[in-house]
């Protein structure tokens, strides 16, 4: 395998201990600096140049893009995945990622548990958005930051007002998010690849500080995940659209909360920690994905006229409820589903013997007007009586 590592430190441990796993592993391996790329888009085929010179062939691309530089970063991972270069996250997935509004978006939109999260703009609604949240105290993040820098507590109403307005006055972004009391000081680093969890750690913060990263300070200790955490993660991961994550989660009382998907998560901190190498482990879940590129597949298939990607929901009027996907009648309006997904388990390519149940998600793809009618209505919300804004 010919694998490029996209990375503005190559000297960085993360950077090092990889290309080592790859040489060790019997692949060509070259650490490339993000930001000498250019991309071209002035020929036949999507290209890229590098030192001002044409790329090379590679058969895979392992991004470690640093938060200065996304959109260039991403920009760059996009043009790999136009020429059919497989990588293990993909450009939508790093810029979701990174963008920890954006990123809770798609936690919530799939039912993954998180803390309460709210975002706003107005000033007059910094004090309902708290109260939401569960009151002060309260976590307020700025939307790009990393290793705990732009995580502030705030420990009543009056300076969490105060850290919002003045933060939104030198043009900062923040979220309010809730603060979990009973897991203050620690929490869980994930490490995941493919569709599972190779390595844990739980973070201890130093001394009084709430915030647990080892660039602050903290200590971690190896830990054996509880499935349920296990299964978060993963999924995490999956719902954010990358296959190498570090997952950083809470232990509360009403079980695993997200906090933050890492794109380009640090090996030293786990690694140490754990024991486990975790570097070999990537190159080889690489390697065995190299002829599998990333594919949008809603772009791919909806190039045909008439035909395109729906999710179709099985309801409980017994329509489907019962049957199976055999006798459904899909195959005949010309409709294939892709996976079923039941609660929080998908499940790919589902036999003709699979029988539904209500409330399961079909992601079909097929004759668009045939499928039409059995996209799920927008469910009507139920708005409560608002009360006078605060002043």
């Amino acid at each position: 395998m010919r694998l490029a590592i996209l990375s503005r430190e190559p000297r960085s441990y993360s950077s090092q201990r990889l290309k080592l796993a790859a040489i060790d592993a019997g692949h060509q391996v070259r650490i490339l600096d993000t930001l000498r790329f250019a991309i071209d888009l002035s020929g036949d085929e999507p290209d890229l140049h590098y030192s001002g010179n044409q790329l090379s062939d590679y058969d895979a691309v392992l991004p470690r893009i640093g938060a200065s530089v996304t959109y260039f970063g991403t920009a760059v991972v996009r043009q790999f995945e136009q020429m059919d270069v497989y990588t293990p996250n993909s450009s939508a997935g790093i810029r979701n990622s990174r963008d920890k509004l954006h990123a809770h978006q798609i936690l919530a939109r799939h039912h993954v548990g998180m803390p309460a999260t709210t975002f706003v703009r107005d000033r007059l609604d910094i004090l309902p958005a708290i109260e939401r949240v569960g009151g002060a105290p309260v976590i307020i993040k700025l939307l790009e930051g990393s290793q705990g820098i732009g995580v502030m507590l705030a420990p009543d109403l009056g300076v969490a007002k105060a850290m919002i307005e003045t933060l939104q006055v030198t043009k900062q972004n923040v979220l309010i998010q809730e603060f979990v009391a009973e897991s203050a000081g620690t929490d869980v680093r994930a490490f995941v690849v493919g569709d599972q969890v190779i390595g844990a750690m739980r973070r201890v913060s130093r001394g009084d500080d709430f915030r647990s990263n080892l660039h602050r300070g903290g200590t971690a200790e190896a830990i054996t995940l509880d499935p349920a955490y296990a299964a978060t993660a993963v999924r995490s991961a999956q719902v954010m659209g990358l296959r190498v994550a570090g997952v950083d989660m809470l232990e509360s009382d009403r079980g695993p909360l997200v906090m933050e998907v890492n794109s380009s998560p640090g090996l030293k901190g786990i690694e140490r920690a754990t024991g486990i190498d975790i570097a070999r482990t990537i190159i080889d879940y690489v390697d065995n994905q190299v002829a599998f590129p990333e594919l949008d597949v809603r772009q791919r298939l909806s190039v045909s006229t008439g035909y395109g990607v729906a999710e179709l929901l099985v309801r409980d009027d017994g329509s489907f409820v019962g049957r199976t996907l055999g006798d459904s009648g899909l195959d005949e309006r010309d409709v294939r589903v892709l996976t079923v997904q039941r609660g929080t388990t998908v499940i790919p390519n589902p036999r003709a013997s699979f029988v539904l149940e209500a409330n399961d998600r079909l992601l079909c793809f097929g004759n668009l007007e045939e499928m039409r009618d059995m996209i799920p209505k927008r469910r009507n919300r139920r708005i409560p009586r608002l009360g006078p804004r605060p002043t």
